[in-house]
Order: structure tokens, then C-alpha cells, then sequence
């Protein structure tokens, strides 16, 4: 058979395993693949595309560039790499690989991705022309619209991000994601005391008690109000309903520091810094904590295996060279 008919017949396969949560099994099967056809770049791209989906951004990138040492200009590798960096928070780089590979293949999703790699470089009037030009085509894609209505939300033109997230809810209208955006829009000019007893309300509903984004969105209102032991709690029955977002992980932690609660900050925080150790503000956070405990060992501890689990994180090694140096004052830092 050959390399493009084999790989046909099991792309939607493992497609369906990867959409579905059911990584180990997709591994398998493309490992199963790579040993009748190690050399297949479209196997070797699916595979990078599963490490990503699992926060193995090392791994995901060495898969990519191997791909691309071959093919300097394969689309799907491009788009695998750009991935990577916006998920290391270089989005410059990211920009750079959806352009190339828009170049090759232009679709739509490479420009939702351009879109969202101008975002985080801070160019939010750009990024909206970008989804702008896909919108003419494609109205009713909730992908670009519920994007549209985070600029917007970026931009303080929040009636018309309201009204973005209203179009989204008309076609999915099941997404816990919108339907909390459009709940914090819409109480945005409320009096606060009346949002949180509306929020906690909902909360009590059967069908709301497991909504994780309803559970952050009053964690986010309590934190604003000053009641951080309260926000820390729902930040962290968030996290507990849907463990694969770091963001109420994160949020719980911060919480935590700002009670002075160092040992439950450094749980949070070091379990969010370990899968995503470019995120500045948790490292930052993290140091205080260990720091207020006199704890540099741990500290330097977490940040060595953290580096062990991300080489390709650099900036760690600044940060390692400097703990080393506070405990070790008379011994140059190690490389």
C-alpha cells in the first residue's frame, strides 16, 4: 500500500481518538504507523500535533522542525511549530509560521491562528481584520466568532462583544464558554452585591453546579469584591470540574499568595508553572512564595525539574543561576 493510501485510511482514526480525549490509543496507533513507514512526515506531524494537545511542547517541536529540516516549507508542520510558540508565549515567531504556511496552503484556520498570534502580541486592531476577511466567508464559524468577541472584550467594546457572543450562542448553543462570557457582559454595569447573588443563585441550579466557567466567572466576581478565601474556593471547584485549564489553577494559587497561605500558593502554582513555565507572573509568584518560606532549596528544586521537563524553555536558566547564587554565594553558577 502505498504511503499516502495507508495514511488516508488511518488520519481519520486517529483524528476521532485525538478529538475525543483518547490520547494514549492515538499514540499507539501512530506509533504503530511510524514502524511500517518511520520517515511518513504526515505521521510524524500527527504525532507532534498530539504532544501538543498534551502541554509536550519539547517533544511536539523536535517533531515539527525534524519534519521541516526535510520539508523547510510543509504547512501543517508550520502550523504544528506555531502552535508551540504561541503556547510558550512567543507569538512573533508563531505570526511567522502561520504566515509561511498560509503561503502554501491558505485556509481559514491559519488565519484564525495568525489572528490570535497578533492578539498576544498586543496588535488587537489587526487581529480583528484578520478574522475579518474569514468572517465575509464563513459568518456563522462559532471558532472565529466566539475570537472576535474576545478582541473585542480586549479592545473595552464590550456591546459589541456582547453581541458577537449573543451570534455564538444562537449557533452552539450549549458552550458553557459563551454562555459565561455573555453572563460577565451583561453584568458588567450591574451594582456588584446583586451579581454575586445572582451568580451564586445559578450555582445552585442542578443544571449549572458542574459549569466550570460559571464557577471562575463568580470566583472572578467574589476576588473583585475582596472576598479572596471565598474566590479561591469556587477557583478551585473550576479547576477540579475541568483540570485541563490551568487558568483557574493559576487563579486559585494567586489567591492563596494573597492570603499569605504560601504552602497552598506553591501547590497551585508550581502544578501551573510545571506545565506552562513561561507564564512570567506565576514564576514571579512562585518566588515570593518559596522566598517568604525561606525556602530556596525547594525553589531551585522546582525550577531544575521544571527545566528538565521544558529544555527548551531558556529563560529558566537565568532564574536557576541566580537561585543557585543566593544559596551559594562563594561558587560561580552552574551551566
Amino acid at each position: 500500500m502505498e504511503q499516502e493510501e495507508y495514511y488516508s485510511t488511518i488520519s481519520h482514526h486517529i483524528r476521532l481518538l485525538k478529538e475525543s480525549g483518547k490520547y494514549e490509543e492515538a499514540e499507539k496507533e501512530i506509533h504503530q504507523g511510524l514502524e511500517e513507514h518511520p520517515d511518513h512526515p504526515l505521521l510524524k506531524i500527527s504525532l507532534a500535533d498530539l504532544y501538543l494537545r498534551q502541554g509536550r511542547l519539547t517533544e511536539a517541536r523536535i517533531l515539527a522542525e525534524e519534519v521541516l529540516n526535510s520539508n523547510p516549507q510543509e504547512p501543517q508542520a508550520l502550523s504544528v511549530l506555531g502552535d508551540v510558540f504561541l503556547k510558550q508565549h512567543t507569538p512573533r515567531q508563531a505570526l511567522e509560521c502561520f504566515r509561511q504556511a498560509f503561503n502554501r496552503t491558505p485556509t481559514p484556520y491559519l488565519t484564525l491562528k495568525a489572528s490570535r498570534a497578533l492578539k498576544g502580541m498586543g496588535r488587537l486592531e489587526e487581529a480583528l481584520q484578520e478574522l475579518e476577511k474569514v468572517l465575509v466567508v464563513k459568518p456563522e464559524s462559532p471558532a472565529f466568532l466566539k475570537e472576535k468577541g474576545l478582541i473585542l472584550n480586549r479592545l473595552k467594546r464590550f456591546d459589541q462583544a456582547l453581541e458577537t457572543f449573543e451570534r455564538v450562542r444562537e449557533i452552539t448553543p450549549d458552550d458553557p464558554f459563551v454562555k459565561k462570557e455573555i453572563l460577565r457582559l451583561r453584568s458588567r454595569t450591574r451594582p456588584e452585591a446583586q451579581v454575586l447573588k445572582e451568580l451564586q443563585a445559578v450555582i445552585g441550579m442542578d443544571s449549572k453546579k458542574d459549569d466550570a466557567q460559571v464557577h471562575g466567572l463568580l470566583a472572578q466576581k467574589l476576588k473583585g469584591a475582596g472576598q479572596i478565601r471565598e474566590a479561591a474556593a469556587e477557583y478551585g471547584r473550576a479547576s477540579n470540574l475541568e483540570p485541563q485549564n490551568i487558568y483557574f489553577l493559576k487563579q486559585q494559587g494567586f489567591c492563596f499568595y494573597r492570603m499569605e497561605q504560601y504552602d497552598k500558593a506553591i501547590e497551585c502554582l508550581a502544578e501551573a508553572f510545571q506545565k506552562d513555565p513561561s507564564d512570567y507572573v506565576v514564576r514571579r509568584a512562585l518566588k515570593k512564595s518559596y522566598e517568604a518560606q525561606g525556602n530556596l532549596k525547594g525553589l531551585l528544586h522546582l525550577l531544575e525539574e521544571t527545566f528538565r521537563q521544558h529544555p527548551d524553555c531558556k529563560s529558566l536558566l537565568g532564574t536557576i543561576r541566580k537561585v543557585r547564587k543566593r544559596l551559594n554565594p562563594d561558587i560561580p553558577g552552574r551551566h
